[in-house]
């Protein structure tokens, strides 16, 4: 009976990273949860904020502050001050959301925003300096967010997941993307598979200018006993690994199965481990970065 009545420690999450990387719908997906949620905090108000969570009488049970590069100059005093929350009696994470420069450039376009460094500065010069800036609170997270290749809803769904203690263990999302080795190899993957060895549809004349979701496709690389082989020995290494990385807290994980041209083989490849981790229960999608960019 010693633990009888003792009270889960309340929690407190940091959301910062780069402008436009989707902060504002994070904390969104944190006020759904029931957290009371903050927006732009004055940096030195952070400590009196997070005694005021922890005091008895509180009755904020789970709070969220987004602080980023708004806070100007008192920005160099935040991974100090995240480091002392601890002295609070409180669950802390940090949760960091970043994006590649390509996403970050098209965002601050189609919003017609200038970078919050300034707006005589180049764009992709702010998101250079911000990142340096940053780089500190990177190096301290707890879960780390590209949300290059996310749209708010699977944003939403990573969060809940993440911190909204549901039963399930299978809320990682997971990305299947096919690739061609043509174009490079697919930049942000966790895991790579190379599935150049099997026989190429680009030399039979009748499924040359199909992709690999063309029924005629499937069936031709499904024809060949290494082709079963390989599913199989991807399938129980993900059905290993996967349980593994939950429970090490990430939330999300990209594959990529290339190709040589990221038309044929390693879209059809693709949707078949999709197939079987969506039959596993989890969730899953699935995107082909090269079928328009190849012929092979």
């Amino acid at each position: 009976m010693s633990g009888a009545g003792k009270k889960a420690p309340r929690q407190f999450v940091v959301i910062t990273g780069l402008s436009g990387s989707g902060k504002g719908s994070v904390l969104k997906a944190f006020e759904d949860l029931g957290f009371y949620c903050v927006d732009n905090l004055p940096i030195d108000l952070i400590p009196k904020f997070a005694e005021l969570c922890a005091a008895p009488q509180s009755r904020i049970q789970r709070a969220a502050v987004v602080v980023d590069i708004r806070g100007g100059e008192a920005l160099s005093q935040l991974p100090g001050m995240y480091r002392e929350l601890v002295h609070h009696n409180l669950k802390t994470s940090l949760v960091y959301l970043e994006a590649n420069d390509h996403a970050l450039v098209r965002r601050f376009e189609e919003t017609r925003r200038p970078h919050p460094l300034g707006r005589d500065l180049p764009v992709r010069e702010g998101i250079r300096l911000e990142r340096l800036l940053l780089k500190p609170m990177r190096q301290l997270a707890d879960a780390a967010i590209d949300t290059t290749r996310m749209n708010v809803h699977e944003l939403r769904d990573f969060i809940q997941g993440r911190f909204g203690g549901l039963s399930t263990r299978k809320n990682m999302l997971i990305s299947v993307a096919s690739f061609g080795f043509r174009f490079g190899v697919l930049p942000d993957a966790d895991l790579v598979f190379d599935v150049r060895f099997l026989p190429n549809p680009n030399y039979v004349p009748r499924l040359k200018n199909k992709t690999g979701r063309d029924a005629a496709v499937k069936r031709y690389i499904d024809s060949f006993p290494q082709t079963q082989e390989f599913v199989k020995r991807v399938i129980d290494l993900l059905l290993y690994l996967l349980p593994n990385y939950i429970r090490e807290g990430k939330s999300y994980l990209t594959i990529g199965i290339g190709c040589t041209g990221g038309r044929h083989r390693s879209v059809a490849l693709a949707e078949k481990l999709a197939d079987h981790l969506l039959r596993e229960g989890y969730k899953v999608k699935v995107l082909h970065r090269d079928t328009a960019r190849s012929s092979a």
